[in-house]
């Protein structure tokens, strides 16, 4: 089991995880959503995709939502997705000089903060349906968007 020191500026660790089995919504009928987490100051990015995106995909989402916004990441915490896990990834992490670490399978230490914030995430879903509103934005839901609907 990896140690993982806690990171002193915010987003240079994040730990990721996925939401999945949801009902497409938006006009681009998004049924999955990427849960990104600062270690440091527990700030989550939520990113709407699709169940059938590619590594590839993924990692132009994660670019163009989140680092273009936050910086580069200094480390990944993510579980065994083969998304995650292909070469693709290997190859832009050697290439950036970043490091993707893999949680351990049933280990809710490793887990607890992602798992944390999709719990809160179901909430937020079910707090915006409840107004009969659609997740229409490709940009996903900011934090500070969140703040608002908590």
């Amino acid at each position: 089991m990896i140690h993982i020191q806690e990171p002193s500026p915010p987003w240079e660790v994040v730990h990721t995880d996925w939401v999945t089995a949801l009902p497409p919504g938006g006009e681009k009928s998004y049924n999955v959503c990427l849960v990104i987490v600062d270690r440091y100051s527990k700030t989550p990015i939520f990113l709407p995709c699709h169940k059938d995106d590619t590594a590839m995909d993924t990692a132009l989402l994660i670019w163009n939502r989140a680092i273009s916004h936050t910086g580069l990441f200094k480390n990944i915490m993510s579980d065994r997705d083969p998304k995650f896990t292909s070469a693709l990834w290997t190859n832009l992490h050697n290439l950036l000089g970043t490091k993707l670490l893999f949680s351990t399978s049933y280990r809710p230490q490793t887990d607890e903060l992602e798992e944390r914030m999709i719990q809160t995430l179901g909430d937020m879903i079910r707090r915006f349906c409840a107004y009969g509103l659609e997740f229409k934005y490709y940009y996903g839901f900011s934090h500070y968007w969140c703040i608002l609907i908590l």
